[in-house]
């Protein structure tokens, strides 16, 4: 899509600090640094990526072999929002 929906100030923003890749996606380590995106987006410290309204996020992990795959979604949002 290319409508501006997931862009930065699109209606549901998307990997707003560039993704895993941009990063170097480590192993073991991206589901950690999704979850501190969130965190640092909730509290209003994610600096130019600072999305105006936030009340919740979503990380989506996936890891392992063939056959052997780990998958976990985590849902971070404020308390009562």
């Amino acid at each position: 899509m290319l409508d501006g929906v997931f862009d930065l100030d699109g209606a549901l923003p998307v990997q707003t600090d560039g993704g895993l890749k941009c990063f170097g996606h480590p192993v073991g380590a991206s589901g950690l640094r999704m979850a501190y995106e969130v965190y640092l987006q909730l509290h209003g410290r994610a600096g130019e990526r600072q999305l105006k309204r936030i009340d919740r996020g979503l990380t989506q992990n996936l890891g392992g072999h063939p056959h052997q795959n780990v998958s976990a979604v985590t849902i971070i949002g404020r308390a009562g929002a």
